[in-house]
């Protein structure tokens, strides 16, 4: 059993910066490919990023490249997204993930199959 935490979410202008943390239970975590995925109002969920096992591969969406970094500590247990430059697109609850059977980078949501409960980024005008 895997739980996911994520935190650092709010409202923030265009143009700012957040860092959302991911917090991870378990002693397998440096096993698990990890993603973020978010989902807009009226949209279904997307990939934002993913990384592998390591941290040594990552996978971003087009229109996340370039502004948002996907990193994690595994001595921490800890998933990190780092978005800069923010647009009002980038509203959206955001997901951690985590997958137990796949250590690449993987943008598929059915290959996840640990969530967290989301955390919501508001992107003002």
């Amino acid at each position: 059993q895997v739980q996911l935490v994520e935190s650092g979410g709010g409202l923030v202008q265009a143009g700012g910066s957040l860092r959302l943390s991911c917090a991870a239970s378990g002693r397998s975590f440096s096993r698990y490919a990890m993603g973020w995925f978010r989902q807009a109002p009226g949209k279904e969920r997307e990939l934002v990023a993913a990384i592998s096992w390591s941290g040594g591969s990552t996978v971003f969406a087009d229109s996340v490249k370039g502004r948002f970094t996907i990193s994690r500590d595994n001595a921490k247990n800890t998933l990190y997204l780092q978005m800069n430059s923010l647009k009002p697109e980038d509203t959206a609850v955001y997901y951690c993930a985590a997958s137990t059977g796949v250590v690449a980078a993987t943008p598929l949501p059915y290959d996840y199959d640990y969530w967290g409960q989301g955390t919501q980024v508001t992107v003002s005008s």
